[in-house]
Protein backbone atom coordinates (compact mmCIF):
# COMPACT_ATOMS: atom_id res chain seq x y z
CA UNK A 1 0.00 0.00 0.00
CA UNK A 2 2.95 2.45 0.89
CA UNK A 3 5.80 0.98 -1.44
CA UNK A 4 6.28 4.21 -3.46
CA UNK A 5 6.77 5.69 -0.29
CA UNK A 6 8.62 3.07 1.53
CA UNK A 7 11.12 3.04 -1.59
CA UNK A 8 11.26 6.96 -1.48
CA UNK A 9 12.67 6.71 2.09
CA UNK A 10 14.80 4.00 1.81
CA UNK A 11 16.98 5.48 -0.51
CA UNK A 12 17.15 8.52 1.24
CA UNK A 13 17.99 6.59 4.30
CA UNK A 14 21.06 4.95 2.35
CA UNK A 15 21.90 8.12 -0.03
CA UNK A 16 21.54 11.36 2.05
CA UNK A 17 22.09 13.77 -0.73
CA UNK A 18 18.50 12.74 -2.11
CA UNK A 19 17.30 14.75 1.13
CA UNK A 20 17.18 17.62 -1.56
CA UNK A 21 15.10 15.98 -4.25
CA UNK A 22 11.37 17.66 -3.33
CA UNK A 23 10.11 14.07 -3.80
CA UNK A 24 11.75 12.48 -1.46
CA UNK A 25 11.14 15.47 0.96
CA UNK A 26 7.26 15.15 0.22
CA UNK A 27 7.59 11.32 1.14
CA UNK A 28 9.44 12.18 4.57
CA UNK A 29 6.23 14.94 5.32
CA UNK A 30 3.64 12.17 4.53
CA UNK A 31 5.10 9.54 6.79
CA UNK A 32 4.99 11.97 9.24
CA UNK A 33 1.17 12.75 8.65
CA UNK A 34 0.45 9.35 8.40
CA UNK A 35 1.73 8.17 11.98
CA UNK A 36 0.01 11.42 12.95
CA UNK A 37 -3.56 10.52 11.44
CA UNK A 38 -2.64 6.85 12.87
CA UNK A 39 -3.14 5.39 9.28
CA UNK A 40 0.90 4.04 9.37
CA UNK A 41 2.49 2.68 12.77
CA UNK A 42 5.91 2.37 13.49
CA UNK A 43 5.54 -1.35 14.98
CA UNK A 44 1.89 -3.34 14.81
CA UNK A 45 0.80 -6.69 16.18
CA UNK A 46 0.52 -9.77 13.74
CA UNK A 47 -1.70 -12.39 13.55
CA UNK A 48 0.36 -14.98 15.82
CA UNK A 49 0.57 -12.31 18.74
CA UNK A 50 4.02 -10.97 18.41
CA UNK A 51 4.97 -7.18 17.25
CA UNK A 52 6.48 -6.46 13.65
CA UNK A 53 9.02 -3.01 13.88
CA UNK A 54 8.66 -1.54 10.12
CA UNK A 55 11.74 0.27 10.11
CA UNK A 56 11.28 2.06 7.19
CA UNK A 57 8.67 4.24 9.16
CA UNK A 58 11.29 4.95 12.23
CA UNK A 59 13.80 6.10 9.61
CA UNK A 60 10.81 8.31 7.71
CA UNK A 61 11.05 10.19 11.11
CA UNK A 62 14.68 10.22 11.87
CA UNK A 63 14.88 12.09 8.46
CA UNK A 64 12.07 14.11 9.29
CA UNK A 65 15.23 16.43 11.53
CA UNK A 66 17.77 17.08 9.05
CA UNK A 67 15.11 18.46 6.26
CA UNK A 68 13.86 20.92 8.74
CA UNK A 69 14.68 24.02 10.21
CA UNK A 70 13.78 25.22 13.54
CA UNK A 71 11.26 27.35 13.99
CA UNK A 72 9.88 29.33 16.56
CA UNK A 73 6.09 29.18 17.75
CA UNK A 74 4.08 30.16 20.55
CA UNK A 75 1.04 28.83 22.21
CA UNK A 76 -0.81 31.72 24.11
CA UNK A 77 2.50 33.50 26.63
CA UNK A 78 4.33 30.18 25.96
CA UNK A 79 7.75 30.33 23.49
CA UNK A 80 9.11 26.95 21.95
CA UNK A 81 11.92 26.96 19.68
CA UNK A 82 12.10 23.02 17.29
CA UNK A 83 11.77 21.72 14.35
CA UNK A 84 8.67 19.67 14.93
CA UNK A 85 5.52 21.61 15.25
CA UNK A 86 2.68 20.59 18.17
CA UNK A 87 -0.36 18.63 17.37
CA UNK A 88 -3.21 20.14 17.18
CA UNK A 89 -7.52 19.99 16.49
CA UNK A 90 -8.12 18.04 19.52
CA UNK A 91 -11.50 18.84 19.76
CA UNK A 92 -12.58 17.50 16.18
CA UNK A 93 -9.89 14.31 17.30
CA UNK A 94 -12.24 13.91 20.19
CA UNK A 95 -9.33 14.02 22.93
CA UNK A 96 -9.35 15.83 26.11
CA UNK A 97 -6.30 17.87 26.83
CA UNK A 98 -5.46 19.04 30.18
CA UNK A 99 -2.97 22.20 30.63
CA UNK A 100 -0.05 22.03 30.45
CA UNK A 101 -0.18 18.43 28.55
CA UNK A 102 1.69 18.53 24.68
CA UNK A 103 2.05 16.21 22.12
CA UNK A 104 4.11 16.41 19.11
CA UNK A 105 2.72 16.30 15.52
CA UNK A 106 3.58 12.90 14.43
CA UNK A 107 2.04 11.31 17.51
CA UNK A 108 -1.51 9.60 17.26
CA UNK A 109 -3.88 10.28 19.74
CA UNK A 110 -7.20 8.23 19.30
CA UNK A 111 -10.74 9.34 20.48
CA UNK A 112 -11.65 9.10 24.06
CA UNK A 113 -7.77 9.75 25.35
CA UNK A 114 -7.15 12.12 28.11
CA UNK A 115 -3.97 13.91 28.11
CA UNK A 116 -3.23 15.24 31.81
CA UNK A 117 -0.57 17.33 32.34
CA UNK A 118 2.33 15.17 30.55
CA UNK A 119 4.24 14.31 26.93
CA UNK A 120 3.64 12.15 24.04
CA UNK A 121 6.56 12.22 21.76
CA UNK A 122 6.41 11.74 17.54
CA UNK A 123 5.78 8.23 16.70
CA UNK A 124 3.97 7.16 19.66
CA UNK A 125 0.28 6.05 19.62
CA UNK A 126 -1.82 6.02 22.12
CA UNK A 127 -5.18 3.95 21.71
CA UNK A 128 -8.68 5.07 22.45
CA UNK A 129 -9.84 5.09 26.45
CA UNK A 130 -6.20 5.54 27.18
CA UNK A 131 -5.29 8.12 30.50
CA UNK A 132 -2.01 9.95 30.25
CA UNK A 133 -1.67 11.10 33.88
CA UNK A 134 0.07 14.09 35.33
CA UNK A 135 3.96 14.20 34.11
CA UNK A 136 3.87 10.79 32.60
CA UNK A 137 6.13 10.83 29.13
CA UNK A 138 5.07 8.58 25.84
CA UNK A 139 8.65 7.83 24.39
CA UNK A 140 9.07 8.44 20.66
CA UNK A 141 7.70 5.39 18.67
CA UNK A 142 6.02 3.72 22.27
CA UNK A 143 3.09 1.69 21.60
CA UNK A 144 0.21 2.15 24.07
CA UNK A 145 -3.24 -0.06 23.62
CA UNK A 146 -6.50 0.96 24.51
CA UNK A 147 -7.60 1.42 28.25
CA UNK A 148 -4.46 1.78 29.88
CA UNK A 149 -3.66 3.92 32.68
CA UNK A 150 0.03 5.26 32.89
CA UNK A 151 0.10 7.00 36.42
CA UNK A 152 1.43 9.87 37.88
CA UNK A 153 5.05 10.14 36.93
CA UNK A 154 5.56 7.52 34.54
CA UNK A 155 8.49 7.45 32.30
CA UNK A 156 7.80 5.46 29.13
CA UNK A 157 11.11 5.34 26.82
CA UNK A 158 11.37 6.46 23.50
CA UNK A 159 13.54 4.63 20.86
CA UNK A 160 13.97 5.77 17.08
CA UNK A 161 17.78 4.50 16.81
CA UNK A 162 19.19 1.83 15.80
CA UNK A 163 16.00 1.50 13.60
CA UNK A 164 15.48 -2.22 14.04
CA UNK A 165 15.06 -1.94 17.68
CA UNK A 166 11.70 -2.72 18.73
CA UNK A 167 9.99 0.20 20.63
CA UNK A 168 8.36 -0.13 24.06
CA UNK A 169 4.61 -1.81 24.51
CA UNK A 170 1.85 -1.53 26.48
CA UNK A 171 -1.14 -3.59 25.98
CA UNK A 172 -4.46 -2.68 26.27
CA UNK A 173 -6.20 -3.05 29.77
CA UNK A 174 -2.87 -2.13 31.54
CA UNK A 175 -2.35 -0.18 34.51
CA UNK A 176 1.01 1.51 34.95
CA UNK A 177 1.59 2.14 38.59
CA UNK A 178 3.18 6.30 39.71
CA UNK A 179 6.58 6.49 39.06
CA UNK A 180 7.16 2.85 36.89
CA UNK A 181 10.22 3.42 34.08
CA UNK A 182 9.36 1.03 31.07
CA UNK A 183 12.08 1.27 28.67
CA UNK A 184 14.60 -0.68 26.35
CA UNK A 185 11.84 -2.07 24.73
CA UNK A 186 9.67 -3.68 26.89
CA UNK A 187 6.65 -5.48 26.27
CA UNK A 188 3.90 -5.44 28.92
CA UNK A 189 1.10 -7.94 27.78
CA UNK A 190 -2.42 -6.87 27.81
CA UNK A 191 -4.03 -5.89 31.24
CA UNK A 192 -1.26 -6.12 33.62
CA UNK A 193 -1.02 -4.69 36.42
CA UNK A 194 2.35 -2.57 37.26
CA UNK A 195 2.85 -1.02 40.78
CA UNK A 196 4.34 1.85 41.53
CA UNK A 197 7.76 2.11 41.30
CA UNK A 198 8.65 -0.52 39.15
CA UNK A 199 11.74 -0.48 36.77
CA UNK A 200 11.68 -2.84 33.42
CA UNK A 201 14.44 -2.67 30.90
CA UNK A 202 15.66 -4.89 28.12
CA UNK A 203 17.70 -6.78 30.81
CA UNK A 204 15.56 -6.53 34.06
CA UNK A 205 14.99 -9.97 35.35
CA UNK A 206 10.87 -10.14 35.77
CA UNK A 207 10.72 -13.55 37.56
CA UNK A 208 7.38 -15.05 38.49
CA UNK A 209 7.69 -16.20 42.02
CA UNK A 210 3.84 -17.64 42.17
CA UNK A 211 4.98 -21.24 41.69
CA UNK A 212 7.38 -23.58 43.33
CA UNK A 213 10.03 -23.08 41.11
CA UNK A 214 10.79 -19.25 39.54
CA UNK A 215 10.03 -18.55 36.52
CA UNK A 216 12.30 -15.68 35.13
CA UNK A 217 11.57 -13.12 31.93
CA UNK A 218 13.17 -10.22 30.53
CA UNK A 219 11.37 -7.38 28.90
CA UNK A 220 8.57 -9.41 28.86
CA UNK A 221 5.94 -9.12 31.26
CA UNK A 222 2.81 -12.06 30.87
CA UNK A 223 -0.84 -10.81 29.85
CA UNK A 224 -2.60 -10.14 33.44
CA UNK A 225 0.46 -10.37 35.83
CA UNK A 226 1.03 -8.18 39.17
CA UNK A 227 4.22 -7.12 39.35
CA UNK A 228 5.99 -5.68 42.20
CA UNK A 229 9.58 -4.21 43.02
CA UNK A 230 11.87 -6.47 44.33
CA UNK A 231 15.48 -7.16 44.30
CA UNK A 232 18.31 -10.55 44.31
CA UNK A 233 21.24 -10.52 45.59
CA UNK A 234 24.50 -10.87 43.31
CA UNK A 235 28.29 -10.85 44.39
CA UNK A 236 30.98 -8.99 43.01
CA UNK A 237 34.40 -8.76 43.50
CA UNK A 238 33.69 -6.56 46.50
CA UNK A 239 31.17 -8.05 47.74
CA UNK A 240 27.53 -9.06 47.52
CA UNK A 241 25.00 -6.66 47.39
CA UNK A 242 21.50 -6.25 46.06
CA UNK A 243 20.01 -5.67 42.41
CA UNK A 244 16.70 -4.36 41.46
CA UNK A 245 14.29 -6.55 39.72
CA UNK A 246 10.64 -6.83 39.41
CA UNK A 247 8.41 -9.65 40.93
CA UNK A 248 5.39 -11.35 39.73
CA UNK A 249 3.17 -12.34 42.52
CA UNK A 250 -0.31 -13.19 41.02
CA UNK A 251 -2.93 -12.79 38.86
CA UNK A 252 -5.87 -10.49 37.81
CA UNK A 253 -8.76 -12.44 38.55
CA UNK A 254 -10.92 -13.33 35.65
CA UNK A 255 -13.94 -13.33 37.98
CA UNK A 256 -14.75 -9.25 37.70
CA UNK A 257 -14.38 -6.80 35.20
CA UNK A 258 -11.29 -5.08 34.61
CA UNK A 259 -12.05 -1.91 36.91
CA UNK A 260 -13.04 -4.50 39.99
CA UNK A 261 -10.32 -6.74 39.00
CA UNK A 262 -8.00 -4.40 38.98
CA UNK A 263 -9.24 -2.77 42.66
CA UNK A 264 -8.60 -6.52 43.76
CA UNK A 265 -5.34 -7.11 42.66
CA UNK A 266 -4.46 -4.28 44.77
CA UNK A 267 -5.55 -4.54 47.76
CA UNK A 268 -5.16 -8.80 47.61
CA UNK A 269 -1.85 -8.75 46.50
CA UNK A 270 -0.27 -5.21 48.50
CA UNK A 271 0.55 -3.44 45.48
CA UNK A 272 1.34 -0.08 45.92
CA UNK A 273 0.07 3.03 43.25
Amino acid sequence: MYDKLKNHIEAAWNNRELLADPAVREAIEEVVTLLDEGKLRVAEPTDDGSWRVNEWVKKGVILYFPTHDMATSHAGDLEFYDKLPLKHGYEALGVRVVPHAVARRGAYLAPGVILMPSYVNIGARVESGTMVDTWATVGSCAQIGKGVHLSGGVGIGGVLEPVQAAPVIVEDGCFIGSRCIIVEGAHIGAEAVIGAGVTITASTKIVDVTGPEPVEYKGYVPPRSVVIPGSYKRNYPAGDYYVGCALIIGRRKESTDKKTSLNDALREFGVSV
